[in-house]
This record gives structure tokens, sequence and C-alpha cells, in this order.
């Protein structure tokens, strides 16, 4: 399986930004898939979240700015991010948690990242 994050880039604050992620191979199903984020020197938090039923879940922070949607057909889910701030900066995980056929339990997978840096 492959976990794979496009979109990140260099962003003026008030910019936006969109943020892709597409999973590949052996995939029966995917339950969850959400977006982490990691700054310099923090913990790796959630961002947004979002279940194979269209349930979101968001970080404070980013309630009202981030929208996370979800296509099960092409196993891709999006981060629109708006109204960006240098806060925001940071290096986005994707992170999915996959039912290979005939399991039971998902496994998690993570991307490589993608960089996001809004300037102020």
């Amino acid at each position: 399986v492959q976990v794979v994050e496009s979109g990140g880039g260099l962003v003026q604050a008030g910019g936006s930004l969109r943020l892709s992620c597409a999973a590949s191979g052996n995939i029966y199903q995917i339950a969850f898939m959400g977006w982490y984020r990691q700054a310099p020197g923090k913990q790796r938090e959630l961002v947004a979240r979002i279940t194979n039923d269209g349930r979101t879940q968001y970080v404070d922070s980013v309630k009202g700015r981030f929208t996370i949607s979800r296509d099960n057909a092409q196993k891709t889910v999006y981060l629109q991010m708006n109204s960006l701030n240098p806060v925001d900066t940071a290096v986005y995980y994707c992170n999915a948690h996959i039912f290979h056929p005939t399991a039971i339990v998902t496994q998690q997978y993570w991307g490589p990242g993608t960089q996001v840096t809004v300037s102020s």
C-alpha cells in the first residue's frame, strides 16, 4: 500500500492551499483518512479526519478555515485550507486506516509528508 500526498507549498498569510492524498495498492476498504501536521520542535497533531461515511473531526484551531473531504472511489482525501496563517506552517502527513481483503482489523499507513509554509 502506498499513501502519497501532494499540494503543499509556500503561501502568504490569508491565502489558501489544497492538499491531496491518494492511497493505492492492496486495499479492500479505507475506514479513516486524515491529516496530521508537525511543526518544528512540536509533536505531530491531528488536523482533521473523515470516516468512510463522511463524518468529520477537526482540531479546534482549524475549525471554520479547513475542510476535509474524500472520494471513496478514488481512494483520495483532500484538505482545503483557507485563511492560512504562519502558525499553520508544518509538514502535513496523510494517514489512512485500511482494511486489506479478508482482514478484520485495519492497518495504519502514513504518507511521507508535504511541507506547507505560510509567510507573514
